[in-house]
């Protein structure tokens, strides 16, 4: 099964673990204390963290390749009012041509992890064309664990954070990371991190 008909078949049946009311604490705490601009959402699923930034004030583009995914999103933008903040898109993130920056934020909760190193070069040559001089890209992932498949019908790894470096490096600035696990339904604990990227460049 393509790793698309996995997402599909799980956003029809609303089998979505990672469906909440709010965006992590990581988001929750990041995104107050930025000054409000556009932001862009990476893998938005059902839009939890667009419409909490749009709650903020931000404009936001939030994109998936799923279109269910992209349909309860908008339904839920206009039941909280917020429609005409967010702009949802069913799109490739590894090929971002179809966007106009400049944003102020970008944000990923664990899609990157799922991608070839191909679409991870793809994704970052678009943030790199889309996001302002000094914006933050906020990054969620699970890590690969020498080389332990994911399990299931995936044999596919996690994200090899030597190749994330490699691929980020040229353009965005580290500038900090926390490390963890992160359990989703029931499979087991999984090695993850957080990073805090700076689109390098002049900018505040």
């Amino acid at each position: 099964m393509s790793r698309y008909d996995r997402f599909a078949e799980r956003y029809a049946s609303r089998d979505v673990p990672w469906d909440r009311a709010e965006p992590p604490p990581e988001v929750l705490a990041t995104a107050p204390a930025l000054p409000v601009g556009r932001a862009l959402d990476l893998g938005c699923g059902f839009g939890r963290a667009a419409l909490f930034l749009a709650r903020l004030g931000w404009h936001v583009d939030a994109v998936d390749f799923v279109p269910a995914a992209i349909e309860e999103a908008r339904a839920r933008a206009r039941a909280a009012g917020l429609a005409d903040r967010i702009v949802f898109h069913v799109g490739d993130i590894a090929d971002m041509a179809f966007l106009d920056g400049p944003y102020d934020l970008a944000i990923d909760v664990g899609t990157l992890h799922s991608l070839e190193e191909a679409e991870l070069r793809g994704v970052a040559a678009g943030l790199a064309r889309l996001l302002r001089p000094g914006a933050q890209f906020l990054l969620f992932a699970h890590l690969d664990m020498q080389g332990v498949p994911t399990g299931g019908d995936d044999p596919r790894r996690w994200l090899d954070e030597a190749v994330l470096h490699a691929v980020f490096g040229a353009d965005f600035q580290l500038e900090r990371s926390e490390r963890g696990t992160t359990q989703v339904g029931d499979n087991p604990p999984w090695p993850s991190a957080w990073f805090w990227f700076r689109r390098a460049g002049e900018g505040g």
